[in-house]
């Protein structure tokens, strides 16, 4: 995954007023931490943030007055109603360091005929990679699969050096017969 360059400002406001603030100059507050370090508040610009953060577990390369800080998003909160950032905690990260992130699961293929659903219990997978390998998506054979088929966290394929950070029976995908509808049942009935 690449790194996504983006310059961070340091914020010496705090408070609800300095974050409307921030937000109205089309910035974004956000603090980052981690390794021991103190904890650094900063503002980072709006739409490039939402631009890197549409793909998941981003790796971000934030300069933060002349210093290179490599992170990843931790915790991200966005209004309710209009789905803008209002807030980001950035995780500070090293090469070469193993990191626990939830990795999206996409599915390939189409069930056996019959009506049947696919039931996600689990949309995201959670993985540990090294912070700079890691994986956009995982992706699932549900080829073929029947009612009461299940692919468990030990099934699915992960790329080179990346393992499981949960059980390894979880229940990943299951397959649940399809129920046909009351109109159908009626249809049926009346053609016997």
């Amino acid at each position: 995954m690449a790194e996504i360059k983006l310059a961070a400002t340091v914020r010496t406001e705090f408070g609800k007023g300095s974050a409307r603030r921030i937000r109205r100059a089309h910035q974004v507050p956000a603090v980052v931490y981690g390794h021991g370090s103190e904890p650094v508040h900063v503002s980072l610009p709006g739409h490039d943030l939402m631009m890197a953060l549409k793909t998941p577990n981003a790796l971000l390369s934030l300069d933060i007055e002349g210093r290179s800080e490599l992170v990843i998003p931790k915790q991200v909160q966005r209004d309710a109603l209009k789905g803008f950032l209002e807030h980001v905690d950035l995780l500070v990260v090293k090469r070469g360091e193993k990191v626990t992130v939830e990795v999206p699961v996409h599915t390939e293929g189409d069930l056996a005929p019959g009506g049947n659903l696919l039931e996600h219990t689990l949309t995201a997978l959670p993985v540990q990679a090294e912070a700079t390998h890691i994986p956009e998506a995982v992706s699932v054979s549900i080829a073929g699969l029947e009612a009461g088929a299940s692919v468990l966290a030990k099934d699915v394929v992960l790329p080179a050096g990346v393992e499981l950070a949960v059980d390894a029976d979880t229940v990943v995908l299951h397959v649940v017969a399809g129920q046909a509808a009351p109109a159908d049942e009626a249809a049926e009935g009346a053609e016997a």
